[in-house]
């Protein structure tokens, strides 16, 4: 029999943990440290003591996916309640429902098409001089028309990414965000819900094995390989190399938590699409846990911004410059012998927590079958590039 190896992996978020469970379980000794002081990484909940509400400290995290393994997977570790995420956007002084619907478009316009009449209206608004769209501008304009684009996109845009839509590629709108109907369900996914009692929760279940330790408030530097069998780190690709070429490029997220007695929004998450407003969006948690009944509500104004050195960085760029210097970093981490880079920072790429856990399982499979093989195992899993 193969003898036990000691396996360090850097994250304690969604990544690291279900890469050290199935490890873990395959008798392996494994080390996970985190420079925070808790687990569960930006997915971390915690109750508050003042409201009782489940509060995403860092965001809200809604999981919706289509992978049935994946759900069956979270699901062994926590109850997951029926949730829908019914987002809605106030703009000009109107409150409306997005996606963009037959409710959205009937108000907005003061009609009342029917679903062929508002696809034909909208198709009449839409800019067909773009044939090629290269911009997230010419993307919109391309499909909904500039009212649609001016008062639910272009301002929202602008504060969540700090430059023009102009400025983006057209790939951030991957698809036409519109229905033909009246369903205000956010996601398409088959399978959607939110832990009883929080990710964090969660997270601490699928950490609870004999053959795992976690060391939090603790730091990792490349030089302190030695000793390892192997490492699967999820920090910042940059920051493994301690920023050598300089740093990648984030937005990092504001929060202005207040509280309330009583409902402030009547809804978890509330869009503000008219650049005058400073924020990008409220968020009221207790709106997250419909199945519970708290008395009082916490809420986050969230304000988006070009990401800083000691900032929590959200939301990898990925425009040409950042393409570039990424390049750069993917070739100087191919180099590194006994080491897979892993997760939204340690690949920079945008992954919803799915994918994330889709991706940790691939990952811990694969290094199990290539130390059966006595192969070398993969620096990325999925190149970054």
């Amino acid at each position: 029999m193969r003898a036990k190896e000691k396996i360090l992996i850097v994250g304690a978020g969604l990544s690291g943990a279900v890469i050290g469970r199935a490890l873990a379980e395959a008798g392996h000794a494994i080390e996970i440290v985190d420079t925070r002081n808790h687990i569960g990484g930006n997915c971390h909940t915690e109750r508050d003591e003042a409201t009782g509400v489940m509060v995403h400290v860092y965001g809200p995290h809604i999981f919706h996916t289509d992978d049935k393994e994946v759900w069956d997977y979270v699901n062994g570790f926590m109850t997951f309640m029926p949730y829908k995420n019914r987002v809605k956007a106030t703009s000009g002084g109107q409150v409306y429902s997005l996606p963009i619907n037959l409710h959205t478009i009937n108000q907005f316009f003061g009609k009342s098409f029917r679903p062929d009449e508002a696809r034909a209206f909208l198709d009449a608004q839409a800019d067909k001089t773009i044939t090629d769209p290269q911009t997230f501008e010419e993307q919109a304009l391309r499909f909904v028309g500039r009212d649609l684009y001016e008062a639910f996109f272009k301002g929202y845009t602008q504060k969540q990414w700090g430059c023009s839509p102009t400025e983006l590629p057209a790939s951030i709108l991957k698809r036409l965000p519109v229905r033909f109907n009246y369903e205000d369900n956010y996601f398409f996914h088959k399978y959607q819900g939110m832990p009883e009692t929080g990710y964090t929760e969660m997270i601490a279940r699928i950490l609870d094995h004999p053959n795992i330790t976690v060391r939090l408030e603790t730091s990792f530097r490349r030089g302190e390989k030695a000793g390892y069998s192997h490492i699967f780190y999820s920090g910042p690709l940059d920051g493994y190399f301690d920023y050598e070429l300089g740093r990648l490029g984030y937005r990092t997220l504001d929060f202005e938590r207040f509280t309330y007695e009583g409902d402030y929004q009547g809804c978890a998450v509330m869009n503000y699409g008219d650049v005058a407003v400073p924020y990008t969006r409220i968020t009221e948690h207790k709106h997250f846990s419909p199945w519970e009944e708290p008395a009082g509500s916490v809420c986050y104004r969230e304000f988006s911004r070009a990401c800083g050195p000691d900032d929590i960085p959200y939301y990898p760029i990925r425009l040409v410059e950042e393409k570039a210097q990424l390049a750069d970093y993917v070739a100087r981490a191919e180099q590194e012998a006994g080491v897979t880079f892993v997760g939204r920072l340690g690949t920079y790429r945008y992954l919803d927590m799915d994918v994330t856990i889709r991706e940790a399982l691939d990952t811990a499979r694969l290094y199990l079958s290539r130390k059966a093989e006595n192969a070398a195992m993969a620096t990325f899993l999925h190149p970054p590039l």
